[in-house]
């Protein structure tokens, strides 16, 4: 994994990027992203908003001299029950059994980097009070995904009509979080 934020005197240097938690503050630079990466899957900031709101850990940002360059969102669910595309979750429901990355977005000038991979990392390590962790692969990217355990899995014809939302090239992924 990158040590790249640390320079060689062992001090942050800030004009390395580096992850840390996303907040509030961090919206207008996340949707400058999501515009580049996403310009075919839109969604609003109350959207991003309320999931830094309401499960913060599972929020990240890449930043780097202070600019936002890459951006993570993930929370808790129902086992299936991903969100739609560019709703509002309302609450995290008490019974959520499941973890949802629901995006891992990196602008194109940073990847090749490790960011990614990192980031996953700690989704991760977040979800790992979860039997399960999925997500909605976009654009191509299972076999990426499929590099961390996540493979497609059987869904219902609720979740497979959520994923069309999602674009033609949705397909549903989960992993196990145990041993």
């Amino acid at each position: 994994m990158a040590s790249s934020s640390i320079s060689h005197e062992g001090v942050n240097d800030p004009t390395m990027a580096t992850w840390r938690q996303m907040s509030i503050n961090d919206i207008d630079g996340l949707l400058r992203v999501a515009d580049k990466v996403h310009p075919d899957l839109p969604e609003s900031d109350y959207v991003f908003t309320e999931r830094v709101k309401l499960f913060p850990e599972g929020c990240m940002v890449l930043v780097e001299s202070g600019d936002v360059c890459g951006y993570a969102i993930s929370h808790p669910i129902r086992h299936h029950r991903p969100p739609a595309l560019d709703s509002l979750l309302g609450h995290i429901a008490l019974d959520a059994d499941q973890y949802y990355i629901h995006d891992v977005a990196v602008l194109p000038s940073f990847r090749g980097r490790s960011f990614a991979r990192e980031c996953v990392d700690k989704l991760l390590t977040v979800a790992k009070r979860f039997p399960t962790t999925c997500l909605v692969s976009v654009y191509g990217t299972a076999p990426f995904w499929a590099r961390f355990g996540f493979m497609p899995v059987l869904i219902d014809g609720v979740l497979e009509e959520k994923l069309r939302g999602y674009g033609e090239d949705a397909v549903y992924l989960e992993r196990n979080n145990g041993p």
